[in-house]
């Protein structure tokens, strides 16, 4: 997420310091502007968020760890989507819930500070690594050399670009460009958003230009070429590929509205607070983009693991406590290789190539004559022998049934 929680009424000076007014402080002192009833509603949503993003964002840490199969480069930026997440379970959600069910700011003007800059720095994690989630999809599926899954490097460098690109944009309020202060009706506390000043405005449009502008492109052109990709290639078989790429495009499209529905609002009611008149946009307003900027915790694990037929398959092992079926896409990547050099034509190869990382799943038979049970979603994570192709596949890792 960008921050917690958009800031839509308080003070906070220079470099932190946070000030009296419209009626609250920071301190812990003064009431939230909300009713009882509208904190009583507030609270409860915040519970449930922070109880299910828990709970979620665990599970998927403790499959990745119980499960060799999962341990794969595209799913360790899973795993770095799931611990931001959960850090903001675990850092962030229960404070904001505690002020809630009292009323108030509970935790002072540091901890105010703290609670801000910890959760603009997990948020935009989680942002910026499904950008790289999705480029990592989209250079795997152009690249024309095949797939090494077991090269962790360019993923690790990913994950280490999210957190320092993170850091260089939730830092600077700390040190005098912008500041953190209590916002919304004064449970929660984030970026100064109601600051007129020319320091406060710049570090604002930056952030909402690189944090969620920029994010949300780079999703949908990877996305974008992937369908294209479909399209391209969807002559092999029409039938089959015109179900496949509804499919894709469905995923696809509950991964935008999902992204716009937890961080759009978010971001419009902000530059609302920024740049229009004062009080344009009451506390009582302001708490519903919050809540549903924190849901993209509870979001972000179904649509982008749960989803994931692996993952899933996993999870169904792990409830009965057995190992996962048999039939998984590991095992038959070598066998698709193998048919793949023996049947393709060599003018046909980068095409058919194409379409299994387009089409993102496990052929049942030739390539160009794909089965009904095709599987979408899986990841083809063990190598195949060095006597056969190896293919290029990438996973959605999320699945629409049609």
């Amino acid at each position: 997420m960008i921050v917690s929680n958009v800031s839509l009424s308080g003070c906070a000076g220079v470099n932190g310091a946070v000030c009296a007014a419209e009626g609250h402080q920071a301190g812990g002192s003064d009431r939230s502007t909300l009713t009882p009833t509208g904190n009583l509603v507030v609270s409860v949503f915040l519970g449930f968020i922070g109880t299910f993003g828990l709970v979620n964002n665990l599970l998927v840490l403790v499959l990745f760890c119980r499960y060799k199969m999962l341990r794969s480069p595209i799913n360790l930026l899973l795993m770095n989507i799931s611990i931001s997440d959960l850090l903001v379970c675990v850092l962030g959600t229960p404070f904001s819930f505690a002020a809630s069910t009292q009323g108030r700011w509970l935790i002072g003007e540091a901890g105010c500070v703290w609670y801000g800059f910890a959760n603009s720095l997990f948020g935009v994690v989680s942002l910026i690594s499904l950008a790289v989630l999705s480029f990592e999809r989209y250079s795997t599926m152009m690249t024309p050399t095949e797939a090494d899954p077991s090269n962790y490097c360019k993923v690790c460098l990913g994950i280490t670009l999210s957190w320092v690109y993170s850091l260089v944009w939730t830092v600077p309020p700390l040190f005098g460009w912008s500041s953190y202060g209590p916002e919304g009706p004064g449970t929660t506390c984030s970026v100064n958003w109601t600051a007129k000043t020319t320091n406060s405005i710049s570090y604002i449009i930056c952030l909402f230009v690189f944090c969620l502008i920029v994010p949300f492109l780079v999703i949908v052109f990877c996305y974008g070429k992937l369908l294209c990709a479909i399209r391209q290639v969807s002559g092999i078989n029409a039938s089959t590929s015109r179900k496949r790429e509804q499919r894709v495009l469905c995923m696809v499209v509950i991964m935008v509205i999902c992204y716009l529905l937890c961080w759009l609002p978010y971001g419009v009611v902000a530059l609302l607070a920024t740049f229009g008149p004062p009080d344009l946009v009451t506390p009582e307003a302001s708490i519903i983009p919050s809540v549903l900027a924190k849901s993209s915790t509870v979001i972000n694990p179904i649509i982008y693991v749960f989803m994931n037929k692996q993952f899933y398959r996993c999870f169904l092992a792990l409830l009965c406590c057995q190992d996962p079926r048999s039939g998984s896409s590991m095992k038959s990547s070598s066998k698709v290789a193998t048919k793949a050099k023996g049947v393709t034509p060599t003018g046909q190869r980068r095409t058919d190539l194409l379409y299994m990382v387009a089409s993102l799943g496990r052929p049942a038979a030739t390539i160009p004559q794909l089965g009904p049970s095709f599987d979408a979603t899986n990841d083809f994570t063990k190598p195949p022998s060095s006597d056969t192709i190896k293919p290029v596949v990438v996973s959605l890792a999320a699945h629409c049934d049609g």
